[in-house]
């Protein structure tokens, strides 16, 4: 029998990895879209909750391009512009909601009272 190793990211409970770094790198890059997320949110509050979370993925999967961007290169910017648009999958928004929830113990408490 033989025996396989697999990594799972701590973030995103249904994905598997075969590489360790590829796991903490999918961790890390959900963590980056988690704080991006909430920053637009408080940026531009008019936007849905799904609007940000999916923002929040897109930024953080391609932020090599966007930290290029910011580093006074903004046409690093038209690589995205001429890729094909990469949509955050729903299943990937609503796993990284209810992976966080769970990390807020305190609002948790405060409802129960």
């Amino acid at each position: 029998m033989a025996v396989e190793v697999v990594y799972r990211s701590s973030r995103d409970l249904e994905r598997l990895f075969m590489d360790k770094a590829e796991a903490d790198r999918h961790d890390k890059m959900l963590e980056l879209a988690e704080l991006l997320a909430e920053v637009l949110q408080r940026a531009v509050p008019s936007l849905s909750e799904q609007q940000v979370e999916e923002a929040g993925i897109y930024m953080a999967k391609n932020r090599d391009v966007f930290a290029k961007a910011f580093k006074s290169q903004p046409d690093a910017l038209s690589e995205l512009l001429s890729a094909p648009v990469e949509a955050a999958e729903p299943a990937e928004v609503v796993e990284a909601v209810e992976i966080a929830e769970p990390a807020k113990p305190a609002k948790a408490s405060k409802a129960a009272k």
